[in-house]
């Protein structure tokens, strides 16, 4: 087990997705989830792997200027210590200690250009929640993403 980051920012592009990132070999694994990660393991959520982003893409939150879609606002939606468990070309399994996210999940490659997230059952899991509709502000400025844009 390796000791780690990870990041979840909410990001207005084409459309409102998160982008969850994780901290491997000197770079942030990413991946797009459209709707949000969840804290029921019964909830499968698509994540579309996107390429690898450097450290201080982390720590961004803001509006990106000149954004051809979507607002281009970006908050940190969570974000705290990640323990890889098992990273393999297919699967990798984390332990996450965020402010929202909290225990184990896996995420599963289901195709080309598909991978799965799904929260383990342990004793942070709340089956029947929508974490993302109780909690949709930033761990680090507690504003929303709309709250970002020009009045």
């Amino acid at each position: 087990m390796s000791s780690s980051r990870f990041v979840v920012q909410l990001h207005d592009a084409t459309r409102l997705h998160y982008d969850l990132r994780i901290l491997v070999g000197g770079v942030l694994r990413s991946w797009a989830v459209p709707k949000g990660p969840s804290m029921d393991p019964a909830v499968r959520r698509l994540a579309v792997p996107v390429e690898d982003h450097q450290l201080s893409a982390g720590d961004f939150e803001g509006v990106h200027e000149g954004s051809r879609r979507g607002t281009g606002a970006v908050i940190i939606w969570d974000e705290g210590e990640a323990e890889i468990v098992r990273d393999d070309p297919g699967h990798m399994s984390v332990v996450l200690h965020g402010q929202k996210l909290a225990g184990g999940f896996g995420l599963t490659r289901t195709g080309e250009r598909r991978w799965i997230l799904v929260k383990a059952r342990d004793e942070f899991s709340r089956p029947g929640s929508d974490v993302t509709a109780e909690r949709p502000e930033s761990v680090r400025s507690g504003r929303r993403w709309q709250d970002l844009l020009p009045g």
